[in-house]
């Protein structure tokens, strides 16, 4: 197996890794220069040596894009998602459709059905038939007579369970909404980081042609 000596390490590597100088973004190969100022456009790299570069390159991009002065919390996430080249939809989906406990699928079912046509209806369809039982088929001997207390009693206490459970549904809606305008801030970012890195990647090898191209027709003159 051919081999080649790193300029940066002096170690040998396969040439299949082999990387020039010139074949490197520019802010990466500044930040290699910087551990190695002799490494230029004509050096010869590794491309398991470069990854130590890229990270700390995408990990500036990051901080410069979130303002933050180290990588935490959301900053790190999107580092990781960049490094990892991770799509962020499919782990917020993920979030969305993990299993709920007993009691926030007991909330949700409770806050769906109390807020349903459904619900008004039979409610009133009970009070109605509550009042019509007291006052009609038990005329001498009513359960509730009139002004119905018990029945006043029962609506009170159906009110005062269904309201905090209702709340619990909706205090578990907003945390889901607020895990999901994270997630779309993170998709943003990273979206806004690609984007300013393929650009980079664009003017780089649109320079690498050029170069190229000159070379070719410098070639062709002198052999003319």
């Amino acid at each position: 197996m051919y081999t080649f000596k790193s300029d940066l390490s002096g170690r040998e590597y396969p040439v299949s890794q082999r990387v020039r100088g010139s074949s490197i973004l520019p802010p990466v190969l500044d930040l290699i220069k910087k551990v190695k100022s002799s490494f230029d456009d004509d050096s010869a790299i590794a491309t398991s040596e470069i990854q130590e570069f890229r990270d700390k390159y995408l990990e500036n991009v990051v901080l410069n894009a979130t303002g933050q002065s180290e990588l935490t919390g959301l900053g790190k996430e999107v580092f990781e998602h960049l490094r990892q080249n991770q799509i962020i939809a499919d782990e917020e989906d993920q979030l969305f459709v993990k299993d709920l406990t007993f009691g926030q699928r007991m909330a949700d079912a409770v806050a769906r059905f109390g807020g349903s046509w459904r619900f008004l209806g039979l409610f009133f369809g009970f009070i109605l038939g509550w009042i019509l039982v007291n006052i009609y088929l038990l005329i001498g001997n009513p359960i509730d007579p009139f002004p119905f207390i018990l029945l006043n009693l029962i609506l009170s206490c159906l009110a005062a369970v269904q309201a905090p459970i209702i709340m619990m549904s909706q205090n578990r809606q907003e945390e889901k909404d607020r895990q999901r305008a994270r997630g779309d801030f993170k998709i943003d970012l990273k979206a806004e980081i690609e984007i300013q890195l393929l650009h980079e990647k664009v003017d780089h090898l649109t320079k690498l042609v050029r170069s190229l191209i000159n070379h070719s027709s410098a070639s062709e003159a002198e052999a003319e």
